[in-house]
């Protein structure tokens, strides 16, 4: 069975990151979708339990997607869920060099190999923390979110559900 694992600090989880998982979920035979806790990000602004439950109600239309939550090294997740490849998206160029040091550095420490998937043009700039910023200050991001995480947006933000 070829699994893939798909990490991110998914805060919050937005529609380019499901169009990766969705691409891969017709390249593998299972997909992990793996929040991760990010060290380098200060102050998430969703608990790891929060996005999990954001992306589950997100991805509920793909049967061969589970979700966990983890607060450990990428190359453990992967060794723990027998990952196939580690699948990465790729909004621009700029995403490539450090994406790929990781990538490598990956490889060293457990043999697993990275696969990067570009995001389509629709989605290429779309960021997590510019969605972080328009829903702060009570813009729209329903067009970039999926219904759920729009949802948890503006209960978080303005206390409201849209």
């Amino acid at each position: 069975m070829r699994i893939a694992l798909i990490p991110g600090s998914f805060d919050p989880f937005h529609n380019g990151h499901l169009e990766v998982v969705e691409r891969a979920t017709r390249l593998f035979d299972s997909v992990v979708v793996a929040a991760l806790r990010n060290p380098q990000k200060s102050n998430a602004l969703f608990s790891l339990e929060e996005r999990r439950d954001m992306m589950a109600a997100s991805m509920g239309h793909l049967p061969t997607v589970s979700i966990v939550s983890v607060s450990t090294l990428l190359v453990d997740v992967a060794r723990d869920v027998n990952a196939s490849a580690i699948v990465k998206g790729l909004r621009a160029v700029s995403d490539f060099e450090s994406e790929l040091q990781m990538a490598q550095m990956n490889r060293q420490l457990s043999g697993v190999e990275t696969l990067f998937i570009p995001t389509s043009s629709s989605h290429s700039f779309i960021a997590s923390r510019l969605l972080r910023e328009v829903a702060r200050y009570g813009g729209d991001v329903s067009a970039f979110v999926p219904e759920p995480v729009n949802i948890a947006l503006h209960e978080k933000f303005d206390g409201t559900t849209p």
